[in-house]
């Protein structure tokens, strides 16, 4: 059965009777599950989640953005969170049997009918997003419903991807898109210096040189007298809760702040819980079969995958790499590369902690026991997005080419596949080096009888690098113009890895 969830965020944390009838406009559609409604006074916003099949989840999601467009007056909104829309953004999310290409077609259906029939303007982020630079919801949504009135219609860079080229005098604007799971996540602080609350964002986020997949800002709680760094997280299995929520905890206490507590809004997977859990807990070699709910229903990992590499034998993952498709290819080799030597990695570290003559050593190989086993997961779960990236470029390159506009849609989707399977094998080989320095460090200080494994994890994780850069490269290369900027960053940003793991003879 195929089911997507829809995650469309509104204008309203304060009004209950209005949060209610917009929840139950998109509850009496047939066949739709709400899952939840979660809304903030503070930032005067509620985001509600409901599951089903696409046409129904397209159904809600127009009915429920009809109530919304008809109760909420963004002249008279106030709020702590950036908004453009009473509509604000609508993210389609494949679960079951559904692929990303299905959610950006669907993102597209809704965004043509949503705009015609209330007049509002569309713009489509994510991996729906017509362009490069359309793909980071808060670059869409700059200036907000004051600034984008002035901008819509004047500005030929903020042309809508639907609708009318003006904004809506009280409904604003609304970014359709479709994307992965997100978690909304954040973590409140004793102080009421809203400044550091910006600061902490700015340094966590990844637009400002912080965690990849995190987007974050500083707001205040007036109502209860705190701070909060709040963020998206856009990947979890980039960046995790702990890793943020500690982060976040030391920066604060290095300004003589505590932290108060972190929530979740919104629904989350039971893999990012799970992860958390091993993490604080220090659990040796966990295994997601040990959940107990994994073992009755089969789920393995929560990651939506639609090709299940990392499920299949070595022998059928062998096989599917020696057919003539192209994927899986050289990128999610290399992932899986890195993957097999984080697990020896893992190994030497357990082969070393209580053992005697150790002892010394015990600490740091937990440490490093820690790191490493979240590192192989998330290694393993580039094994299928690289997969799924070229598969993007695939299906761009099939994309009708007769007329001058065909070219032009076909030419900015060929971009954004290939700027999507360069990230992929990026991430690989910056995740693959650190086994590597892991590697390194275990062969130093771990039980000598597992020095072989040690050296092969090594090895193992310099070819993984290596063999990552190249698919980087190749993907790079087919970039022109403009775009040259952004192969040109993203090979520098690897050089100084490239050139330790290349120069390395043991």
């Amino acid at each position: 059965m195929k089911i997507v969830e829809c995650v469309p965020n509104f204008s309203e944390g304060r009004r209950q009777e209005v949060i209610k009838q917009i929840s139950d406009a998109a509850q009496s559609i047939d066949g739709v599950t709400i899952l939840d409604c979660e809304s903030d006074p503070n930032h005067n916003r509620m985001v509600l989640s409901f599951v089903g099949a696409p046409e129904a989840v397209k159904k809600a999601a127009l009915a429920a953005s009809e109530r919304a467009i008809d109760l909420i007056d963004l002249t008279k909104h106030t709020g702590e969170h950036p908004r453009m829309g009473a509509v604000d953004v609508v993210p389609f999310v494949p679960l079951r049997e559904v692929t990303m290409e299905d959610c950006v077609q669907l993102a597209n259906e809704f965004g043509k009918e949503f705009a015609e029939k209330f007049s509002v303007p569309v713009f489509l982020y994510e991996n729906a997003a017509t362009r490069p630079e359309r793909r980071n919801l808060a670059d869409v949504r700059q200036g907000q419903f004051e600034g984008l009135r002035e901008l819509i219609g004047v500005d030929p860079a903020k042309k809508p991807d639907y609708g009318p080229e003006r904004i809506n005098p009280t409904a604003g604007a609304t970014a359709v898109g479709a994307r992965p799971i997100l978690i909304a996540y954040n973590v409140n602080l004793e102080s009421q210096d809203l400044s550091l609350a910006k600061k902490i964002a700015k340094k966590i986020r990844e637009r400002d040189g912080g965690f990849p997949a995190v987007k974050a800002l500083g707001f205040e709680l007036k109502d209860r007298n705190l701070i909060q760094v709040s963020m998206n997280l856009t990947d979890y299995t980039k960046t995790s809760m702990h890793t943020v929520f500690d982060s976040i905890s030391t920066l604060a206490r290095d300004s003589g702040v505590r932290v108060v507590e972190s929530e979740i809004v919104g629904l989350v997977p039971e893999d990012a819980i799970a992860r958390a859990s091993v993490h604080y807990l220090s659990i040796r070699n966990f295994r997601e079969d040990q959940i107990i709910e994994n073992r009755i229903f089969g789920a393995g990992s929560s990651s939506v995958s639609n090709s299940n590499l990392v499920s299949l034998s070595l022998e059928e993952f062998a096989n599917r790499v020696s057919s003539k498709t192209p994927t899986p290819g050289g990128g999610s080799v290399a992932a899986y590369s890195g993957a097999l030597a984080a697990s020896l990695v893992s190994m030497v570290c357990q082969l070393t902690i209580d053992r005697k003559r150790y002892e010394q050593a015990w600490a740091e190989a937990n440490k490093i026991l820690t790191e490493v086993s979240d590192v192989k997961l998330r290694l393993l779960d580039l094994v299928e997005k690289d997969a799924a990236a070229y598969d993007l470029v695939t299906s761009a390159l099939k994309l009708p080419k007769t007329t001058e506009e065909e070219k032009r849609e076909q030419k900015r989707s060929m971009t954004t596949a290939l700027k999507s399977a360069a990230e992929v094998p990026s991430e690989t080989a910056i995740l693959s080096y650190s086994v590597f320095t892991m590697a390194k460090r275990v062969s130093e200080i771990g039980n000598k009888n597992a020095s072989s494994d040690a050296y092969t994890a090594i090895l193992l994780s310099r070819t993984a690098v290596l063999s990552a850069y190249q698919n980087v490269r190749v993907n790079l290369d087919s970039l022109q113009g403009e775009d040259q900027d952004f192969a040109r960053s993203k090979l520098e940003k690897l050089e100084p890895i490239i050139q330790e793991t290349s120069t390395f003879h043991g």
